[in-house]
């Protein structure tokens, strides 16, 4: 496939990031959707789109990158004085002291050292798509680890916490307060509840194209429903739960659970960091330095009880220094299972969006790597 292939725009300088962009296209022959958009210091310098479908102006579901904007929202009323990261989350929500969590804190929450992953039982997707619901589910739950002792990844319950404590500090929901005081004010093609009249840009996730003999060694392997990782994945619900139906949901793209249920473009995601370091559309930072680099802290680093080595978090965000050892030890974001990825480097001044709309086989995506070099390589040459 040919780089006439790939639409877009990209600054003087950044002319490599849409060749590695071109080729990572042209691997797959056209068939992944893709979207790439970056900026350096608060300036877009990468906008590019390619596949069937894919425009710059397509939304699609973008799993756990959806916690980047969630932590967002934290951070904000962390600085204003609302939250305090080391008050216990009984303080704000009494029914949480339950089962042994009474000295769990919004920090241990946010450095997903809490215990809290899921429910005995599991959780159905519709109650899944419901942070209220996931939130009154967990109250009554003891911590599968003693709080602090270890941490372990709650792919779809931990942000549904974090929303509970919002609310009955902030006195308005999570997704409310990001609509209008982060996603209106900068202009983020972001959603955390994505209204009806935005529906027609929205392209469902697809699965990965795999052989017959691949598939069946792929769930072969996957942990047992009840054991750690599957409890931290939801697997252990009657029926497992079904992550590309999930995410093509109507329920979940309308509700925006803030775990995995936002939906978005690059450009969204890319915009996000950007708002948040340095601000964009004439509007200035959403974040000071300092509570920058409050959340960028390393907090929970080496082996995660559920996702193992791919672990590694500061304060709500992935900490994206370890992910890609080119960026400074402070960068953060957060990726998504269905291959979106997106994160800060403060040092460098990057803001980096990508957004695919079909699994990876197997969740690997290393094509991440290949275009977060490409921007970085681009940013410092330019700089």
């Amino acid at each position: 496939m040919s780089d006439t292939n790939v639409h877009g725009t990209v600054a003087d300088g950044f002319e490599q990031v849409r060749e590695e962009f071109a080729a990572v296209v042209a691997e797959r022959d056209g068939r992944v959707g893709a979207q790439l958009t970056a900026y350096a210091h608060g300036r877009q310098v990468v906008d590019l789109w390619a596949g069937d479908e894919v425009s710059g102006d397509t939304v699609t579901g973008l799993y756990s990158a959806t916690k980047g904007a969630a932590t967002l929202v934290a951070a904000l009323l962390v600085q204003e004085g609302v939250l305090d990261l080391d008050e216990p989350v009984a303080r704000h929500w009494p029914e949480f002291a339950a089962a042994g969590k009474e000295t769990i804190t919004l920090r241990d929450v946010l450095t997903h050292r809490s215990g809290v992953i899921g429910v005995d039982g599991g959780l159905s997707a519709a109650e899944l798509a419901d942070d209220a619901v996931i939130a009154r589910r967990l109250a009554g739950q003891r911590p599968y680890w003693r709080p602090g002792a270890a941490y372990g990844y709650g792919g779809f319950v931990t942000f549904a916490l974090v929303s509970e404590v919002i609310r009955r500090a902030a006195g308005e929901s999570l997704q409310r307060l990001y609509e209008r005081r982060i996603r209106a004010r900068y202009g983020l093609d972001l959603y955390l509840g994505l209204p009806e009249s935005e529906e027609h840009r929205f392209l469902p996730i697809q699965w990965w194209t795999a052989t017959p003999e691949q598939e069946a060694a792929f769930w072969s392997n996957l942990p047992g429903p009840h054991s750690i990782m599957g409890v931290g994945y939801g697997l252990n619900s009657t029926p497992p739960l079904d992550q590309v139906a999930f995410a093509n949901t109507r329920a979940v793209r309308a509700n925006g659970p803030a775990s995995a249920g936002g939906v978005g473009s690059a450009r969204g995601l890319a915009g996000l960091y950007a708002a948040a370091v340095w601000g964009v559309g004439g509007q200035p930072p959403l974040l000071t330095p300092d509570t920058v680099a409050r959340f960028a802290q390393l907090h929970s680093v080496g082996a995660d009880l559920v996702r193992g080595d791919q672990g590694n978090y500061a304060v709500g965000f992935q900490a994206k220094g370890l992910r890609y050892p080119f960026l400074s030890a402070n960068a953060f974001g957060h990726d998504g299972s269905a291959g979106a990825e997106a994160f800060a480097d403060p040092l460098s001044g990057i803001a980096f969006g990508y957004a695919r709309r079909r699994y990876g086989f197997g969740w690997s995506y290393p094509e991440h790597d290949r275009l977060a070099a490409a921007v970085h390589r681009a940013t410092i040459a330019s700089s």
